[in-house]
């Protein structure tokens, strides 16, 4: 299996937005669950600050990723991105060195 390619997003609502955002954002989790080469997908707001979202994902390989990228409701989001978030999108890119299973 290729090296598994992990991708962290950090994202923060724009004042007001907190739960549009994370509605809109909700609404991602499902359909990119189900692409193939997705392994798993998360999102996750803040305990202390509900404008501080994170999403994790976890693709097989950076063509998934890139597929991934081109789906309609990913463009989607992305068109709504300046209504929607604070600044820019902190999105990093991890290799998982750990077995995923242990």
């Amino acid at each position: 299996m290729p090296d598994m390619l992990s991708l962290v997003a950090h994202l923060r609502a724009k004042p007001g937005m907190e739960q549009e955002l994370v509605r809109t954002m909700t609404a991602l989790v499902g359909p990119s669950r189900e692409e193939e080469g997705c392994i798993d997908y998360h999102l996750h707001q803040s305990n202390d600050d509900p404008a501080a979202i994170v999403v994790y994902e976890n693709w097989r390989e950076m063509a998934d990723l890139e597929k991934h990228f081109e789906e309609p409701y990913l463009k989607a989001f992305f068109a709504r991105k300046d209504e929607l978030v604070e600044g820019e999108i902190d999105i990093k890119f991890y290799t998982m060195l750990s077995d995923r299973d242990g």
